[in-house]
């Protein structure tokens, strides 16, 4: 279908009883129904294992690359990887950062501010080893946010940067990076871009093929609607020939060939396979992966922005007579829609107004200095007012 073709309210594909206003999708995201009864499928299948072939084994997953990769504008599904989590992820990428090209002590590993911690400890361990630095690239203060922290951090990327960590839009915030004038930049002066893309891929448009990082790092239980503990990571040529976590059998040439398992192999299978995690095969969980994943496919990340654009625009309209902020729609470098970040006033306590909230059946999350408000298509009008009447509520 058309990414220009508009979306409807998609609630009725979802389990969520009347009277629950859930805007959380930044945290987990509900199964739809069709993520739901796959898992119930499969369930049922594997109650009983008599039948099941070697190729079975592989079969799941290769269907998940091949939608991951249409998702995101991936031409080669052999460069996705099945992970657990992104701390995982990114463990790959420090695992091999010693063997970049170039890499030098001095040279610094570039963060943006208030990063998710999965993106903050990975590093210690080799900055230590390799003689890096950490520097990090603060949210600006006042408004708009966007623009200038884009600017500033384009400025940070010199040639003593090997490493630039950076997400589509920030987990809290909902601040958008230009990914594309960033991969630039990066790669003028030599560095990688490792990309997490959890709280963006799926809900918001990614292209592979125009941001070209090194790696994208995807948990799969918020916007790709997976199960939780299964991930998604794309690796570029940099990491061809790379050195993986752990070796997995199932990542060997041939591997299945099960008659022929003691004849070990020391080739790996080609490109991402050597990085995926043991037992990747997830015989409950992947399919219901690979039914979340159909179903963007269908909805699209471009029509999803649209509709949560479109639900929100009034809320934030009623919001600022009350003391809140949002950033501005600015592009590649405003906010986004399906995360948004609201500045409360200062008198004001996240947790304290997160609880009243909470007690009125809207769920979302408070972080930091800010609510983190994150809708998506199976919401309703009526979701978006009880936001604000319960706001009204909890900062009266």
């Amino acid at each position: 279908m058309s990414q220009s073709t508009p979306l409807f309210c998609q609630k009725q594909f979802f389990r969520l009883p009347d009277g629950v206003h859930y805007l959380n999708c930044a945290t987990r995201s509900p199964f739809s129904l069709s993520v739901e009864q796959a898992g119930h499928d499969a369930l049922t299948r594997h109650a009983n294992p008599f039948g099941l072939r070697p190729d079975d084994f592989f079969d799941g997953s290769n269907a998940v690359r091949t939608k991951f990769a249409q998702l995101i504008n991936l031409p080669d599904p052999e460069r996705v990887a099945l992970i657990p989590s992104v701390s995982y992820g990114m463990a790959i990428v420090a695992r091999n950062l010693p063997h970049k090209p170039g890499i030098r002590a001095g040279q610094h590993i570039l963060l943006v501010g208030d990063e998710f911690p999965s993106d903050v400890y990975a590093w210690d361990r080799v900055v230590a080893e390799l003689g890096l630095t950490i520097r990090t690239v603060p949210m600006p203060q006042g408004f708009p946010k966007g623009s200038r922290w884009n600017e500033q951090l384009l400025d940070a990327i010199t040639t003593d940067t090997a490493l630039v960590v950076a997400p589509p839009a920030h987990w809290m915030y909902g601040t958008r990076f230009d990914l594309v004038a960033i991969g630039q930049r990066a790669r003028e002066v030599g560095a990688w871009l490792a990309v997490d893309g959890t709280q963006s891929v799926g809900a918001l448009p990614f292209d592979w093929q125009q941001v070209q990082p090194d790696v994208l790092i995807c948990a799969g239980y918020k916007w790709l609607m997976g199960p939780y503990s299964m991930g998604l990571a794309c690796f570029g040529p940099a990491f061809d020939g790379g050195v993986p976590l752990e070796e997995g059998w199932m990542n060997r040439l041939d591997s299945n060939q099960f008659h022929r398992l003691m004849d070990y192999q020391p080739l790996y299978r080609p490109k991402a396979y050597r990085y995926n995690v043991g037992e990747q095969t997830h015989f409950i969980q992947m399919p219901m992966l690979d039914a979340a994943l159909t179903q963007l496919l269908d909805w699209q990340p471009a029509r999803i922005q649209a509709y949560t654009e479109a639900l929100m625009a009034p809320v934030w309209a009623e919001l600022e007579p009350l003391g809140c902020h949002v950033d501005a729609i600015d592009g590649t470098v405003g906010r986004s829609h399906h995360l948004v970040g609201v500045w409360l006033p200062e008198r004001a306590d996240p947790m304290a107004v997160a609880q009243v909230l909470h007690e009125r059946n809207v769920s979302i999350s408070a972080r930091s200095g800010v609510l983190r408000i994150a809708p998506h298509l199976y919401n309703t009008p009526d979701d978006a007012q009880a936001l604000v009447d319960a706001l009204r509520v909890a900062l009266r």
